[in-house]
């Protein structure tokens, strides 16, 4: 009997996204680049490397471009394609230590509440989630640095 390898299409890379919850705020980023998202907010994170688990690779993401700790605490519905073959996940999570500033990517941040949240101009992937987390905020308003 002969065998035969099936070739499955690669999956899609993920993108983790954190949704940095703090006393009822959620922490936005404004991008530095590429030029064509410049200028325009989004939750911080970044690709997920091989063989990282996802929470690993928030808590790397976020050490890197913002200077915190935080502890992933929840995978929001959804996956919002961006880019070909790449694909967000957005976890929330708690902030353990560290005043978040824009090491990397970013130009400012800023902590917003859900009545202000889309005050701001999200880039489009980010909006289904932020939209989750801000009724979620409001219809259950979280204890300190939970969502």
């Amino acid at each position: 009997m002969r065998r035969f390898r099936i070739l499955l299409p690669m999956d899609e890379r993920v993108v983790v996204a954190g949704a940095v919850l703090d006393g009822g705020r959620l922490l936005a980023a404004r991008r530095t680049a590429p030029p064509a998202l410049a200028g325009r907010w989004e939750l911080p994170g970044g690709k997920v490397e091989p063989g990282e688990t996802v929470p690993s690779a928030l808590v790397r993401e976020l050490r890197e471009e913002l200077g915190v700790l935080v502890e992933p605490l929840e995978r929001v519905p959804g996956a919002w394609p961006l880019a070909p073959g790449y694909v967000l996940h957005v976890w929330t999570a708690r902030l353990l230590s560290g005043e978040p500033s824009p090491l990397q990517d970013h130009d400012a941040l800023r902590w917003v509440t859900p009545e202000d949240a889309f005050s701001l101009d999200w880039l489009a992937p980010d909006r289904p989630a932020v939209s989750w987390l801000t009724q979620s905020m409001i219809s259950a308003p979280a204890e300190e640095g939970t969502p």
